[in-house]
């Protein structure tokens, strides 16, 4: 999609030659203080009862007056923010959708600055997203080929900056998007393995793949008892984007990639199991967040891992019961065999240490608990460190991809005891998402870690079926933001010898 920023002033929109023209206004904005032909007709859809100023609400009118525009379409906002003018537009393009439209221009009541304009194409990328590949009968992608965002001449740089922005992340949502919504048979582990070789060779970052031989020395032994009973082959594929020096800690994410689940022996129920292609929602996100990160080759280092490999029943499945050894060398006792994400990220996260990374951070569509918790708006975030938690919530806010922080006190390690190994990989029912959380915080005490449990936002189901292709502008945006003010690596525990010299490590005077 060709997106474009015009600098014109409200006073020029009617001179603008387009399609169509998609004014966003913010509720309770006169008509008078837009004037012009817009102004008027703003005026006019109010008092014929057209248009109320609520959010939300649209007008469209054919041939407007005095406009050199085909096409006028009025959106109304809740306020002047980058969320407000997003759902706006948003509702605005779903009018113009359906119809014959190929160059739009966009302009708004308010100023607008770069998180409008990323806003605005990124809500432009999802409403103008087909998935066709194994639907010849999809209708036709819609006929909107450009457009423009009209602005003032002291916004321009900002907006730019913004655009740009806004169409590296709807790359990035859009291949998120495709790789989710393919079925298992078009999506399996050597599939997103090729994917990402070709995204690596078209934007100038390097790719590994390793195969069973590969892990199996690297002792992956619980990454390897969920993949052993599928006849589609396991792949754990790293990405590296250099931006920055060699010796610059990098970004790890870290991403689940279940390309089908269907629990294992711990078989689900048949209802809704065809969504468990999008069990890999996660490696998705990662793999979309590389390819935005590399369009925008910030001044940073990030590395991308995806676990891939189906959860299949079968006579060599792993059973509810048995014993693995993770890579950390932890021993896991499996009392569910569909909590299977946890089982290949705990080995993934092992791996990250090589690295020595600034943070580490895990995306997974990890637990049914979190979508009770938090619905289908906001992300569960799950946190070691405070510092990196803040920066998330930062990231998710400029995305405009909501998170929300949940806790990760000591009490709720109590439920992962078992009597026959380190640990068992499910705890009770209550508090699900965040035992599972802290079944993963085990395998991270050598770096700042943060786990993103996105079970309620990667898909949609209903008649909405479809990858969602979050949380890639988070993830896009905590890059960025580490590149504009990088973290510093964990720091490692000081050795006995050299605890002994450190002052701190003398006892103060007077005291034992």
């Amino acid at each position: 999609m060709d997106v474009r920023v015009v600098i014109e002033s409200a006073s020029g929109w009617a001179q603008v030659a387009t399609d169509a023209l998609l004014v966003v206004v913010s509720a309770g904005t006169s008509p008078a203080s837009i004037g012009g032909a817009v102004g008027e007709a703003l005026a006019a859809a109010v008092a014929d009862g057209d248009l109320e100023h609520k959010a939300g609400r649209c007008a469209y009118i054919a041939r407007p007056s005095g406009l050199r525009a085909k096409r006028l379409v009025l959106a109304i906002a809740k306020d002047d923010s980058a969320k407000a003018f997003r759902a706006a537009a948003a509702a605005g393009l779903g009018v113009i959708k359906p119809l014959g439209v190929e160059q739009l221009a966009v302009a708004c009541s308010g100023e607008i600055g770069a998180a409008h304009a990323q806003a605005l194409v990124t809500a432009v990328g999802d409403a103008t997203y087909l998935y066709n590949l194994t639907k010849p009968s999809a209708p036709k992608p819609p006929k909107l080929r450009a457009v423009s965002l009209l602005c003032s001449a002291e916004a321009a740089v900002d907006v730019r900056a913004g655009v740009k922005r806004g169409k590296a992340i709807t790359a990035g949502i859009t291949l998120a998007r495709e790789f989710a919504n393919r079925p298992a048979n078009h999506c399996t582990p050597t599939v997103l393995a090729d994917e990402a070789r070709r995204q690596g060779k078209a934007l100038d970052f390097k790719v590994e793949v390793l195969g069973l031989k590969d892990v199996e020395k690297l002792g992956m032994g619980s990454f390897m008892a969920v993949a052993q009973a599928s006849s589609e082959p396991l792949r754990f594929i790293v990405m590296h984007y250099h931006g920055a020096g060699k010796s610059d800690a990098p970004l790890v994410l870290v991403g689940k990639g279940i390309t089908f689940d269907t629990g294992g022996i711990s078989l689900k129920p048949g209802a809704e199991m065809d969504e468990m292609k999008f069990d890999m929602g996660g490696a998705a996100s990662v793999l979309g967040t590389m390819r935005a990160v590399a369009e925008l080759k910030p001044k940073m280092n990030l590395v991308g891992i995806i676990a891939a490999c189906e959860n299949m029943p079968g006579g060599n499945a792993v059973k509810p019961g048995d014993v693995v050894k993770s890579m950390s060398g932890q021993t896991i006792e499996i009392l569910n065999t569909d909590a299977e994400g946890r089982l290949i990220l705990c080995d993934a996260l092992t791996y990250a240490e090589r690295f020595e990374p600034a943070a580490v951070v895990d995306i997974a569509t990890l637990t049914g608990a979190c979508v009770v918790a938090l619905g289908h708006h906001h992300s569960g975030l799950f946190a070691s460190d405070d510092d990196l938690a803040a920066r998330i919530q930062a990231a998710s806010a400029n995305a405009l991809d909501p998170c929300w922080r949940m806790p990760l006190d000591e009490e709720y390690d109590d439920g992962l005891k078992s009597n026959f190994a380190d640990m068992a990989n499910i705890g009770s029912r209550a508090g699900g998402a965040i035992t599972a959380a802290m079944f993963l915080k085990r395998f991270t005490g050598k770096y700042r870690w943060a786990h993103l449990d996105i079970a309620g936002t990667a898909w949609k189901s209903g008649s909405a079926k479809g990858g969602t292709g979050r949380p890639v502008g988070l993830l896009t945006q905590l890059a960025l933001g580490m590149a504009d003010v990088p973290i510093s690596p964990k720091a490692k525990p000081p050795t006995k010898s050299a605890a002994r010299k450190s002052p701190a490590a003398k006892r103060a005077p007077g005291k034992r």
